[in-house]
């Protein structure tokens, strides 16, 4: 039996108990109210989509075509639309989760105004957005379940078992959030108060990064400060003990590491004797040998290799690193990362080249055989661009001829149905499915995509709408679309709940009901 029939005879027992008092009560109105408001609380949500993420992460280990994808949302209703069209296009929701974005954040959701990504916004702000989010999911869940009660009442014989079956078997909107907590905005205290609130609202994945929380930088910007490693794994025990104290012991930390782009550190890091991990740290210093006759007024300097060495320190009191010591200092953080309570890698790279980035997890791996990272696609790179280039490298280094082609201008619409741009193409199609298998990446995420693709659509209707078209711009830009499309708010009354209000209105007043949704409703019209 269903949970579903099961809560009818539970609620007519409760029914029975209470008497006439409950004599208006209609056990089947209730038990659908209970079956459209499946999570009651975040936790519910973290403990269900934590073990969604565990599953899918094994089922990764097992095949790496099994890799999993979301995209970044910046408002419930974005978030509710896109698992709508999975849903609608798919018929499921499996390996495919939502991203939280602090860059999003900070750009839309501050009380502030639009901010840059330097952890400047509401700590508030990320934990709002994900009940936010969360919120969204199930009025989805209450909306198409409220469709097929509807449809229940009026089938009959073999169509009424069949939606019962859609009932009991439904599958939920509500789908794990990787939630961006910056540099942990704070010491760690901090960081775990911050932890507890997003595990609260609902995330059972937190992302962390190795920067200085108060010189934070988005990870596509200059300028980035990384912090010694004990700093840094304080930070992520701080998220794992705000896990535990919750209840989700198998919440997942995402540990991203900006080592790569990060030419500076804010902290020579604390060494006991040669080899450990504060020693390890200092090793990528930019330091020259000094004698006590040769150092300077205020100079730091420290001993390595039994020598004295002054590492370069710049006018902000920031110390610099050796270049092109990033990628190893990536392969040690996340080595260390691993080692010490996360369960996801996240390397912010400058370009999306999966020879690079499977360089460093096959590195990763040589000491952590199950590595794997979550990985930004990001909006930031010029995907074309990039892909053009490295198929005109790979040509030349083939000894083809590409004379025909400036590796500068490849953007240019002139190459667009060129070999090369076609080549490119299918590349960039094919990236996450060849950087899974090739480069460990078991998640694959857009950070920003609604962000661009809400400025793109407005501006194509405000040039429409607003110039010759008039309002054929809307009608043939957006509704005609919605209709053909079977877009579900289309129906925006609906969407915004008004069919669920009615049910309720139904079941709390009887005939006396007065429902938005009678002949005159103009919304019949789709």
């Amino acid at each position: 039996m269903s949970q579903y029939q099961d809560d009818i005879k539970i609620i007519a027992g409760l029914k029975d108990k209470e008497g006439s008092a409950w004599n208006a009560i209609n056990p089947e109105s209730a038990a659908r109210m209970r079956t459209q408001n499946r999570f009651k609380t975040g936790l519910d949500i973290a403990k269900y989509t934590a073990k969604i993420m565990r599953d899918d992460m094994a089922a990764y280990d097992a095949d790496s075509s099994k890799y999993t994808q979301s995209l970044g949302c910046w408002h419930g209703f974005i978030g509710q639309q896109k698992m709508i069209s999975i849903k609608k296009h798919f018929n499921s929701t499996e390996r495919r989760y939502l991203y939280l974005s602090g860059w999003m954040i900070a750009a839309l959701r501050s009380e502030f105004g639009p901010l840059p990504d330097q952890s400047m916004h509401e700590k508030t702000a990320v934990a709002d957005l994900i009940r936010e989010l969360y919120t969204f999911l199930r009025q989805a869940d209450a909306r198409e379940l409220g469709g097929l009660f509807r449809q229940l009442d009026n089938a009959e014989g073999a169509a009424k078992q069949a939606i019962q079956s859609q009932i009991d078997n439904f599958i939920t909107h509500v789908v794990p959030i990787i939630a961006d907590i910056d540099a942990g905005f704070g010491n760690a205290e901090a960081t775990y108060l911050m932890a507890k609130q997003l595990i609260e609202a609902g995330a059972c994945c937190i992302q962390i990064e190795n920067q200085v929380s108060d010189e934070k930088q988005c990870g596509h910007q200059d300028g980035k400060v990384t912090v010694p490693h004990e700093d840094f794994l304080a930070k992520i025990r701080a998220v794992r003990y705000a896990f535990l104290e919750l209840g989700i012991d198998d919440g997942i930390i995402v540990a991203r590491t900006d080592s790569l782009g990060a030419g500076l550190t804010k902290q020579i890091a604390v060494t006991r004797e040669p080899g450990d991990l504060g020693d390890q740290y200092n090793s990528f210093l930019d330091a020259d040998e000094v004698s006590v006759d040769t150092m300077g007024n205020g100079d730091v300097v420290i001993k390595r290799d039994g020598k004295l060495v002054r590492p370069k320190r710049l006018p902000s009191n920031l110390f610099q690193f050796r270049a092109g010591t990033g990628e190893e200092r990536c392969v040690l953080d996340c080595v260390t990362a691993l080692q010490n309570g996360a369960d996801l890698l996240w390397i912010e790279t400058e370009k999306p080249h999966i020879a690079q980035i499977g360089g460093m997890v096959s590195a990763i791996r040589k000491v952590i055989p199950n590595a794997k990272l979550v990985y930004n696609n990001s909006p930031s790179f010029n995907w074309t661009l990039n892909f053009r280039q490295q198929i005109f490298d790979s040509m030349k280094s083939a000894g083809k001829d590409v004379s025909a082609y400036d590796r500068a201008q490849l953007m240019s619409v002139d190459y667009d149905t060129t070999e090369l741009a076609l080549a490119a193409d299918e590349k960039i199609r094919t990236f996450q499915a060849d950087s899974a298998r090739e480069a460990g990446i078991f998640h694959h995420l857009i950070t920003l995509p609604t962000y661009h693709t809400a400025a793109l659509s407005t501006d194509n209707l405000a040039k429409d709408y607003f110039g010759e078209q008039g309002m054929l711009g809307y009608v043939a830009g957006v509704q005609r679309k919605e209709i053909r499309q079977g877009i579900a708010c289309v129906k925006h009354q609906n969407m915004s709940g008004s069919d669920i209000g009615d049910d309720h209105k139904e079941y709390f007043s009887g005939e006396a009901a007065l429902k938005a949704s009678g002949k005159d409703n103009t919304m019949n019209q789709f």
